[in-house]
């Protein structure tokens, strides 16, 4: 049978497919067209440059893998990229394949109460007068390791997460306590390791619990004069997630009662995962004893995601919704908003509601009205790597280019119109944006403002360079 691209790569599909979730195989592989074969070098599409960079960061081992089953070890790869405002290059990308790759994750299922015995200790999160104790594990089957887009802001912190969920309680990360800013995933992820466990040891307890409720439980048994059935039923607990600690901060008898319920898990090899605004060091309100004890295991902190881990976050949530978006469209929304997930996630979901009821088709210029409405109440600037980025797409050259220490007439106007807007639409310092702008300095900076402004004045066509890409920065 004589081979052809298409049946090499559905072979390689059929492999692929064993190897990964589901999920991640539908959102990554199945897009995937093969084109050509030829000389054991196979050539596929791809849908855009920021697929095939992901593909090349997290998958090539195992795509180098499925062709060389098929192929031999003289086996190529090259990608076909077609895709919308690039910079003039249809030409393929050959791919050197490295030498390592994350591990894949497998799809958790849907944790489910677990009957934890007849044991007479009152549980506060069943109505009272059941004889059996059921604990309802709390955790939301939404929130995964599959959809927790991982990047350099976050991956200590889901590594740590993922290796706790395979040997809960068996490693040096006892407690792990994952910190970090409003909006960055901390929930998200202690969600995503109580599934994970619930999913390989369905025959353990888990809980998620708010600090804020653990401490009106607490409240209500003292006031019900029922403390030591509260104490003994966190006691039972083989896996106890504890969200936002912070808020123990002051309350003194919370505290004490945490810290015998931590003491005790730990010295039976339970695992507890706390997750906090702050890092431990930076706790108010807390007992040094306690504070001690976070400190026992792992602090893991999330940090702002940049901007390459904000359009995979979009591309995730599109996906798992059914919804196509314009890359223009993506790369606005996660230029624009880049303080948190929580508000990148609410401005998609306003851009796709706004093209929904008012039947409008999701454009640039729609997501630039939403943007000025959603972040009105809000402190907003336009990043430099925006700028640039649509300095670069107005005069079709890459970012590279603009950053080169090239003296070319057309680069060295792109790179001062980057400057220029920079100083005018960001509250970054001059030495910011020209370490940002090829690493120059902040007399460049000046100079550069001061070459834009008499150009703008003497040269009509460059007054409309300015006057296209104003239009373009601000929201009008």
């Amino acid at each position: 049978m004589e081979l052809t691209a298409k049946t090499v790569w559905g072979n390689c599909l059929d492999y692929i497919k064993d190897n990964i979730p589901t999920q991640s195989f539908k959102t990554w592989f199945l897009p995937i067209k093969p084109l050509k074969l030829k000389d054991n070098v196979l050539s596929i599409q791809v849908p855009s440059k920021f697929f095939y960079e992901w593909l090349e960061e997290n998958y090539i081992k195992l795509l180098k893998s499925a062709i060389t089953r098929e192929l031999g070890e003289d086996a190529k790869l090259v990608y076909s990229i077609v895709m919308e405002n690039t910079y003039g290059n249809a030409n393929p990308y050959t791919v050197k394949i490295p030498s390592s790759n994350r591990a894949p994750i497998k799809n958790p299922k849907v944790s489910m109460p677990v009957d934890i015995g007849d044991k007479g200790v009152k549980n506060p999160f069943i109505i009272p007068g059941l004889r059996k104790v059921h604990v309802e594990s709390q955790l939301n089957p939404n929130y995964t390791f599959d959809n927790f887009v991982e990047g350099d802001c976050n991956r200590l912190a889901r590594s740590a997460g993922y290796a706790v969920s395979n040997k809960p309680g068996g490693t040096s990360f006892n407690p792990l306590l994952i910190y970090g800013g409003n909006g960055l995933g901390k929930t998200h992820l202690a969600h995503s390791i109580g599934i994970e466990i619930k999913d390989k040891y369905p025959e353990k307890t888990v809980l998620y619990v708010s600090a804020e409720k653990f401490t009106q439980q607490f409240i209500d048994a003292i006031r019900n004069n029922t403390k030591n059935d509260f104490v003994h039923f966190y006691q039972m607990i083989d896996i106890l997630i504890m969200d936002d600690v912070h808020s123990f901060a002051g309350k003194e008898k919370t505290q004490d009662v945490f810290f015998e319920i931590f003491n005790h898990l730990h010295q039976h090899g339970k695992q507890v995962i706390l997750t906090s605004d702050r890092a431990p060091v930076d706790l108010q309100g807390m007992e040094q004893r306690l504070l001690s004890r976070f400190k026992w295991g792992l602090s893991a902190d999330l940090q702002v995601p940049d901007l390459e881990t904000r359009i995979a976050i979009l591309h995730q949530k599109l996906y798992n919704d059914g919804v196509e978006m314009p890359a223009d469209v993506i790369e606005y929304l996660a230029y624009s908003i880049n303080s948190n997930v929580r508000e990148l996630e609410g401005a998609l979901i306003s851009l796709l509601a706004q093209s929904s009821l008012n039947k409008k088709k999701i454009t640039v210029e729609l997501a630039k009205q939403m943007i000025d409405k959603f972040v009105k109440n809000t402190t907003r600037e336009i990043s430099i790597d925006y700028i640039q980025k649509v300095v670069c797409d107005y005069f079709d050259m890459p970012i590279d280019l603009l950053k080169s220490p090239t003296r070319k007439r057309e680069i060295v106007q792109a790179r001062q119109l980057a400057m220029y807007f920079s100083k005018q639409l960001t509250k970054a310092s001059l030495a910011s944006i020209g370490a940002q702008c090829g690493n120059k300095d902040h007399a460049t900076v000046l100079h550069a403002c001061r070459t834009v402004n008499n150009l703008a004045e003497t040269d009509k066509r460059f007054k409309n360079y300015v006057e296209d890409l104003r239009k373009k920065l601000t929201l009008q």
